[in-house]
């Protein structure tokens, strides 16, 4: 088999077939089509930054498709290739939903061109694609075209990316298995079927819906339309029953109408007897007013008697007052004089009691002074006493300079100890500020891993057990310098670390897990900090060789944690040589991952694992966004906590050391303080006697210039009397001056007493005469009051029956619909008027007679009557209706049985030729598979699919294939035997199917590759794409494949600098070892 002479024919041939500038060079094939390419086969693909891909492309043959390569070499991108340049959604892909990421990373865009093969010429489509706003232009023989344009050409040639009966791409094999046998059939009947069947099949569904809703109406039709006649029948008696209550709401009506014209005409009746009566009373009541003027003239002439006398009597009640008012200023002025009387009298008793005392203080002051000249004459012979107070006044000077030194020194130790105990509280509040961060951490702790949070209070209660370091969960004792790294920490250092205890001895570490995890079933993670010391461990690179790429620091240099927690850290996960970098770092990533050559880096938001590709040393980079920090945002520094707790005990020891020795002052204070009283005692007691000698001459001379000042001050009594008399007796002169104004006044009031008195027995004389003529008035003018009571009573009953039969008149006329003014009623109401009773209480019986009859047909409404219209002409046109349906369904059972004889009768010859090519193939494997028709419901055509039943074991009995019976190996064997089964019966231009040989067994494999060879590469089959990452040896290979080997390294040749002949020349020339 001369393959490479094959590949050179056929490149040739799909070079030169482009339609811009020349024709294609058929070449005659068995199956008549031009080299053996059907209709839409495809003849190139052109891929440029796509994926791994810089240039590339590839001429497949006619036939089947053998792509062969190592895996990460780019098979599966020709895949992606030929869905994306056919106008395919990158769902079908199962990779990634933007198109954008299939451009090759570092590029701005890529593109993907497609030659198809067409009779009329061939068709170019190219996609190019843009990473900025993930879209893409597209082009049909290089002139721009919309995608919608693109899509209907891919589809007049039957290509059908979406199909997974024709393209199997990598990551949807294992979906095929998990396809329902209702999609099966849909996908076999658009890749295998006859153009229309897809489209009879859901012709067919569709009637058969609406033959559903037509059912469905029709029955709900004709139900309601019984149970309105029903409910029509059950109204009918109700309907005889309204009209004869409406004859009587017709009688009530019309004596409702004549009732207020015959309330009108009672009431006019009424009015002009009441307007009578009325007339005769006022007449009456005016000869009362005539015959009472004599007796109101005579009043007023007393009257106007009585006035004169009333004012005058208030005049001389004013002068009285007046008069009163003096009497009683004259009675004021007595007293007074009275009491100045008694004044100077007092004066003069209290001169002479002065005197009297005078002369008892010169006898006790004479007395005073002869004792204390006896007590001085016996102090002569007593001791000096001025040495021993001089030597006590020393000591006391020495006493009060020891007591200011020590009060100096107190003051000190009060401002230090204030000081100290200031710094301590401060000390203590940063403390608890501390403590308080811990507290959130720990609350964090609690409440994501309850176990881990129990399991560190046993902790907390028993260090004692343990020999070794055990520190905390990582979580509690990590604290990050600054809040916005910690999300480097937390990407870098999984969650189950992060939760972890770490324990320095391996005894410690199984003692803890046996009691918190075996014995309080609690679930904790613990690790064990290295033998050796590993937190000083160096960084592979300088970070001064960094800084240019945008790296500040390593993740290291980013936290602080206990020596065992930070040597576990470096050893287990590196952060001694894992570098953060910021958004320069990601402008520059292609560089930083090229030049720095380290397994993993940080930049500001993202995260880059690099690897070396295992087939052609490739650098390969992932990347993922860095997650908010959950964690380690609340930093707790530990050093400072450690200082902090020192200089507590620092602080808390000044404190005590001042306390000391301020006691120890307060008791040197009170000795001194004692000495002090006993001195001071001593010293007062010294002064004492010292000073009592002086002190009694000082008491005898003061004595005495007292005794010679009371001597001088003696009170002359007999002037004092003679003073006091001549002032009583002018006093007395005043008195008999007021006491005769006094008589004076009280005369006066005395007489216009008496004249009040004459002039109110005149008034009382001319009152009683006033009284008795306003009693004889009185008693005329009851009759008169009387009348004009009933005067006014009469007029109010009159203006009230007016207004009534106003209101009435109103009532009336709009009762019965008149205009108003319009005071004659109309002929057709005063004929029915004349059938009618003419009295009120006749007409009441009347209309509470009819108004008992019309009660009693209760239960009845105009909507009742309604009602029962409306539904008779409801009942009539859904009698209409249900014809018109019934006929409509009749007319789709007619189109639904034409349709299912066009749809069903294909489909079971095309199920049949696909079973016995799939049974063939399974026969040919020593196994057993069948494909049928299966429906529960033959009328329920949405409810068809596709069975496969399949047997890979003589012993075992056929099973229907399914995600999970099979296993994966079987269920790749199947589908990759029904797809082939599928290949000479295809009416698409080419199928792909992505290393669906993985999951089987060096036999199966071996068989399906001997059945896709002989049947891919038959006469009447279309291309075949087969893509595998490897093959067994000693396969059977046939003349029409074509071979297509992946190769990608550093070294590649560009494709246009790709010489066939060179390469076999070169191969030629090889020694052969």
């Amino acid at each position: 088999m001369d393959l490479p002479q094959k590949r050179k024919r056929i490149s040739h041939e799909l070079t030169n077939s482009q339609p811009s500038n020349r024709e294609a060079t058929p070449s005659t094939s068995t199956n008549g089509h031009a080299g053996g390419f059907v209709e839409g086969s495809i003849l190139r693909i052109t891929m440029r930054n796509f994926l791994t891909y810089d240039h590339s492309e590839v001429f497949p043959g006619p036939k089947l498709n053998m792509i062969v390569g190592a895996n990460g070499t780019g098979k599966s991108s020709i895949v992606c290739a030929i869905c994306l340049g056919l106008a395919g959604k990158t769902a079908v892909l199962g990779r990634g939903d933007k198109v954008g990421l299939y451009v090759k990373r570092g590029c701005n865009k890529g593109s993907v061109e497609i030659e198809l093969y067409r009779a009329s010429g061939n068709l170019i489509i190219t996609r190019e694609i843009q990473v900025e706003n993930n879209q893409s232009s597209w082009m049909l023989n290089k002139k721009h075209a919309s995608q919608k344009a693109v899509e209907e050409a891919v589809k007049e040639l039957h290509i059908q990316v979406g199909n997974l009966c024709q393209f199997l791409p990598q990551e949807k094999v294992g979906e095929f298995a998990k396809m329902s046998k209702i999609e099966l059939l849909e996908a076999t009947e658009k890749s295998v079927g006859p153009p229309e069947m897809y489209d009879f099949h859901c012709e067919l569904k569709t009637f058969r819906t609406k033959e559903r809703e037509l059912e469905n109406l029709c029955k709900e039709k004709a139900n309601f339309l019984e149970k309105a006649k029903q409910r029509n029948e059950r109204s009918k008696h109700d309907v005889e029953r309204y009209y004869m209550k409406k004859r009587h709401l017709d009688n009530i009506q019309v004596l409702e109408k004549k009732k207020p014209w015959v309330e009108y005409e009672t009431t006019r009746k009424e009015l002009e007897g009441v307007k009578k009566q009325r007339e005769e009373m006022k007449r009456k009541l005016k000869s009362l007013k005539e015959a009472q003027e004599p007796l109101l003239r005579k009043i007023r002439s007393v009257e106007s008697q009585l006035q004169p006398i009333e004012q005058q009597m208030k005049e001389k009640t004013a002068s009285i007052r007046e008069v009163s008012q003096k009497c009683k200023q004259k009675h004021d002025q007595l007293e007074l004089r009275n009491k100045e009387v008694d004044d100077i009298r007092q004066d003069l008793s209290l001169k002479q009691t002065e005197e009297a005392d005078r002369q008892k203080r010169i006898g006790h002051t004479q007395l005073m002074i002869r004792d204390l000249q006896k007590e001085l004459q016996n102090m002569d012979g007593m001791e000096d006493v001025t040495p021993q107070i001089e030597a006590v006044n020393a000591e006391l000077r020495n006493i009060q300079e020891e007591k200011a030194k020590l009060d100096g020194e107190s003051l000190d130790l009060r401002r230090d100890k204030d000081e100290a105990y200031g710094e301590f509280i401060r000390l203590q509040n940063r403390l608890r500020s501390l403590e308080d961060m811990m507290k959130v951490k720990e609350d964090k702790l609690r409440s994501r891993f309850r176990d881990t949070y129990t399991a560190l209070m046993w902790l907390r209660s028993n260090r004692d057990h343990f020999e070794g370091n055990v520190h905390e969960p990582m979580m509690l004792v990590i604290n990050v310098r600054d809040a916005r790294h910690a999300k480097y920490i937390e990407s870098h250092i999984p969650v189950n670390d992060l939760r972890a205890f770490v324990f320095q001895k391996q005894k410690d570490m199984e003692r803890f897990m046996a009691e918190v995890r075996d014995s309080q079933k609690l679930r904790v993670n613990s690790v064990i900090a290295p033998m050796e010391s590993c937190s000083g461990r160096p960084p592979s690179r300088s970070l001064e060789t960094l800084k240019r790429y945008g790296f500040f620091s390593y993740l290291r240099e980013l936290f602080d944690a206990p020596e065992e927690v930070m040597s576990y850290l470096c050893h287990q996960y590196k952060v001694n040589d894992v570098p953060v970098g910021t958004e320069k770092t990601k402008s520059m990533i292609e560089m930083v991952i090229k030049d720095v050559q380290l397994r993993m880096i940080y930049t500001a938001e993202e995260k880059y694992t690099v690897k070396k590709s295992s087939y052609s040393n490739n650098v390969v980079s992932s990347n993922s966004a860095l997650r908010p920090s959950q964690f380690l945002t609340t930093a707790v520094d530990v050093d400072e906590k450690r200082h902090l707790e020192e200089q507590i005990r620092v602080a808390q020891s000044n404190v005590h050391r001042i306390d000391e020795r301020m006691a120890a002052i307060r008791e040197q204070q009170g000795k001194l303080d004692r000495r002090d009283n006993e001195l001071r005692a001593k010293k007062k007691k010294l002064s004492e006697m010292k000073g009592k000698k002086r002190q009694l001459e000082q008491k005898i001379s003061t004595k005495q210039d007292s005794l010679r000042q009371m001597e001088q001050n003696k009170i002359n009594l007999e002037a004092i009397e003679e003073e006091t008399n001549a002032k009583i007796a002018t006093v007395n002169n005043k008195k008999v001056a007021i006491m005769e104004e006094y008589l004076k006044y009280m005369q006066m009031k005395a007489r216009l007493s008496m004249e009040k008195v004459y002039l109110a027995l005149q008034c009382a004389g001319l009152s009683a005469e006033k009284t008795k003529l306003e009693t004889d008035c009185r008693d005329s003018s009851s009759e008169l009051k009387q009348a004009e009571v009933a005067y006014t009573k009469l007029d109010q009953i009159k203006n009230n029956l007016l207004a009534t039969c106003k209101s009435l008149m109103r009532r009336a006329i709009e009762i019965c619909n008149m205009i108003p003014g319009e005071a004659a009623v109309p002929e057709e109401l005063h004929a029915a008027f004349s059938q009618l009773p003419e009295t009120l209480d006749e007409i009441d019986a009347m209309l509470n007679e009819e108004k008992t009859r019309a009660e009693c047909f209760t239960g009845l409404s105009d909507a009742v009557v309604e009602e029962y219209n409306r539904r008779e002409q409801e009942i009539q046109n859904m009698e209409k209706e249900l014809d018109d349906k019934t006929n409509d369904l009749t007319t789709y059972r007619q189109n639904i049985a034409e349709a299912k004889e066009r749809w069903l009768n294909p489909l079971k010859q095309l199920v049949d030729q696909i079973n016995e090519r799939f049974s063939d193939f399974f026969r040919s494997m020593q196994c057993a598979g069948e494909v049928d028709l299966h429906s529960e419901n033959e009328e329920e055509y949405d409810k068809y699919g596709i069975r496969i039943q399949v047997k890979f074991r003589s012993n075992a009995q056929m099973h229907e294939l399914t995600p999970h019976h099979q296993s994966g190996g079987e269920r790749s064997v199947s589908t990759m035997l029904y797809l082939m089964a599928l290949q000479e019966l295809n009416r698409c231009p080419f199928r792909v199917v992505d290393e669906i040989n993985q999951g089987m067994d060096p036999v199966n494999e071996r068989r399906v590759f001997d059945i896709v060879v002989r049947t891919a590469c038959g006469v009447n089959t279309s291309q075949y794409f087969f893509i595998t990452p490897k093959l067994l040896q000693n396969l059977q290979y046939a003349e029409q494949m074509t071979i297509l080997c992946v190769h990608n390294g550093p070294h590649m040749l560009e494709p246009n600098k790709w010489n066939e002949k060179t390469f076999l020349r070169r191969a030629k020339r090889r020694p052969i070892s």
